[in-house]
């Protein structure tokens, strides 16, 4: 009870605030510094105090503050090691304040790659999204206050220095880039991005000047990486009725981010696990991201959730607009096969998952996923016109402020005579996922209706459907449909399903051809020529399975099969080369005389020169090859020190499960003294537990 007065006290006090003094711009000139992995600043903020207050405070995370002035005059403050608080020296109307700042933040601002004897590897990034940007600059975790903000940024002048809005100073010569935005957002949009960099511009039909950022060792990834950025872009401007709210937009990729991608304000940072080549975009491509973050741009950046209950507005407008970005680019065939995937999320997750979508301890799958689906009812419900139209009035309203539920809801009551109360109540206030509407609503898609169909053929007797099979494998049947036709095969013996797999085997598709491989547990030898064929597909997953599944059935061949492969790298993650070292080393007869150097070579991706998606897949693969090296298992601490929370997780859970082994628990208490310390006080821990 005392944590939720506090957390109420807190929630009311910051409203007070919003409501008594208006903070309208700031700028500040920024200098990271690698070496320390610190930040300074020189900040200038302009506000008005619109009514009587005794304390005006800023968030500000563990900052040093020195020669702060209020209106010219120096004056005194107090840090308490979350807040900047001012008590003297403002008055009604307008004041300005300025100050020097510094911090050595814990989170939101990372430095990568320093490490990586690449150059082009070194990156600092911000990731601020919620309340998080007051750990690197003092700013306000309040979405409420919005802010006009402009950044300058002082660093090598060798490096591209990004931020939010209008580049308006710089040259090649300079260290200093100049930001300038004109339209106030919430802090936690505030980013950075610094890094080397290629850049490509284009022009929306708009004129929106598009701003596409890559790593220079990826410069022949830019087509495929964004595909269909432009046709997105006129899209999405077209479809919400309001024109793009900032004026550019940038995108930039970056290492070991913590997510798929963040929409801060007119410039999106996205993982590089998204930069892929031709192939790599048949299995993992940044189109859904993509859309998703730009969608961002009018849903959560121009309009803004008033609070956390409210979260959907951001996530599922989102989500759903990313949708019909991809229905516009695939058709309405691809658009419901994505939303019956997420209906299926969406019904499993709702045997356990019992908060309702506006609730602010909402999981990810309700605000996204749920939320997006409540978007599809309605619009089916009233009409696309109308919903529409309502959608527009609602940005047009309350653009650049912040937005509630009944904000929207008020906006479609608008336009029909639709209950929205009902809606909200069976949607948005009650747990659970309502399946059988659902259902009804994908029903009235041909391919989801056969799709359907061919589902309840499952217990059907093979002989029974399989001339429904062969006329599905000869029409232009959706893919998902063959996939499914082929999922079905699994159980069914070879000389059986022979003739059907043939027919799958001659598709262009990629999916289809997958699913083959995913399914042939056994590869007889009379079929063994056409699933060496799947080595040469456009899919590095496809090629995953399949290279392992013949070295596995087909040892005598494996050389053959190595020497195919060798130059193969897959996905950012490195997963067909680090795949194909696990299979050199465990047959010690290939190449005999480089088995230690393949050694060395894994164990170097499992190191900290390298992304924690590389070391993962490295680690995975020795920890069965080689568990008790000592630079595997002191890689698999390190991991433990590291900025990502799923790359964390990953070391921790191993070490313990290799501690329960008295051998691993004995090796990692020997290798104690050979550690960092922050390493050694992780590991420590994990051996007490």
């Amino acid at each position: 009870m005392r944590y939720f007065i506090f957390i109420l006290i807190s929630t009311l006090s910051i409203a007070q605030q919003t409501q008594k003094v208006d903070f309208i711009k700031m700028n500040a000139i920024v200098t990271p510094n690698a070496i320390e992995k610190s930040i300074s600043g020189e900040v200038t903020y302009d506000f008005k105090v619109l009514s009587i207050i005794d304390t005006i405070k800023i968030d500000a995370q563990k900052m040093e503050f020195t020669l702060l002035k209020l209106n010219d005059k120096e004056v005194k403050f107090k840090n308490t090691g979350k807040q900047l608080q001012l008590f003297e020296g403002f008055k009604k109307g307008k004041n300005i304040l300025k100050f020097i700042y510094k911090v050595t933040p814990k989170q939101t601002l990372y430095f990568i790659g320093e490490n990586n004897s690449s150059t082009s590897s070194e990156q600092i990034w911000t990731q601020g999204q919620g309340k998080y940007t007051s750990h690197w600059l003092p700013s306000f975790d309040d979405v409420n206050e919005k802010v006009i903000f402009s950044l300058s940024i002082n660093f090598r002048k060798d490096f591209k220095l990004i931020s939010n809005g209008k580049l308006i100073n710089s040259n090649d010569n300079s260290k200093t880039w100049q930001y300038q935005m004109k339209k106030p957002m919430s802090s936690y949009l505030v980013m950075l991005a610094i890094g080397k960099f290629d850049k490509k511009i284009f022009k929306s039909k708009s004129g929106i000047s598009i701003e596409l950022y890559l790593k220079p060792d990826d410069a022949t990834k830019f087509e495929s990486t964004y595909k269909y950025s432009a046709e997105m872009f006129d899209f999405l401007e077209k479809e919400i009725g309001v024109r793009y709210p900032w004026k550019i937009y940038k995108q930039v990729p970056v290492n070991d981010f913590l997510y798929a991608g963040m929409e801060n304000t007119s410039a999106t940072i996205f993982s590089q696990d998204y930069v892929v080549d031709d192939i790599g975009f048949n299995d993992r491509n940044y189109i859904n991201v993509n859309a998703h973050e730009l969608a961002h741009q009018w849903f959560g950046n121009l309009v803004t959730a008033t609070s956390g209950k409210d979260h959907w507005l951001q996530e599922g407008f989102a989500t759903y607009y990313s949708l019909l970005a991809e229905k516009k680019l695939f058709g309405e065939d691809h658009f419901n096969f994505e939303m019956l995937k997420m209906a299926n999320e969406l019904a499993e997750a709702s045997k356990t998952d019992l908060i309702p979508v506006m609730n602010e301890k909402a999981s990810s799958l309700s605000f996204y996923k749920k939320g997006a689906w409540a978007l599809h009812v309605l619009s089916e419900s009233i009409g696309h016109e109308k919903f529409q139209k309502a959608v527009k009035m609602y940005l047009k309203k309350y653009q650049y402020k912040n937005v509630t539920t009944n904000d929207f809801l008020a906006e479609i009551k608008k336009v029909s005579d639709y209950n929205v109360d009902n809606f909200k109540n069976i949607w948005l206030e009650k747990s659970g996922f309502e399946t059988q509407v659902a259902i009804e609503l994908l029903n009235k898609n041909k391919s989801i209706k056969d799709f359907f169909d061919l589902q309840k053929m499952l217990e059907t007797p093979f002989l029974e459907k399989k001339l429904i099979f062969e006329n599905i494998l000869k029409s232009n049947a959706f893919y998902p449909i063959k996939q499914e036709l082929i999922y079905q095969l699994t159980d069914v013996s070879f000389e059986d399903k022979k003739d059907l797999l043939q027919m799958a085997m001659q598709s262009d598709n990629v999916q289809i051809r997958q699913a083959v491989a995913e399914t042939l547990q056994i590869v007889p030898l009379d079929f063994k020529t056409e699933y060496e064929s799947l080595l040469g597909d456009k899919s590095y997953r496809t090629r995953e399975i399949v290279l392992t599944n013949l070295c596995q059935q087909f040892p005598t061949d494996v050389s053959v099969y190595l020497n195919q492969s060798q130059n193969w790298i897959g996905f950012n993650n490195r997963n067909l080369r680090i795949d194909w070292l696990s299979i050199a080393l465990k047959n010690p007869n290939y190449e005999s005389g480089k088995q230690l150097d393949f050694v060395s070579e894994l164990i170097n991706y499992a190191s900290v020169n390298f992304d924690s998606s590389i070391r993962q897949n490295a680690l995975e693969a020795l920890l069965i090859l080689n568990p008790e090296n000592e630079k595997v298992l002191q890689s698999l601490v390190n991991a433990t020190t590291h900025h990502k929370w799923q790359f964390v997780k990953f070391g921790k859970d191993n070490i313990r499960l290799l501690i329960k082994d008295e051998k691993f628990r004995k090796l990692f208490q020997d290798l104690i003294p050979k550690l960092a310390e922050k390493e050694k006080i992780n590991l420590e821990k994990l051996l007490k537990e």
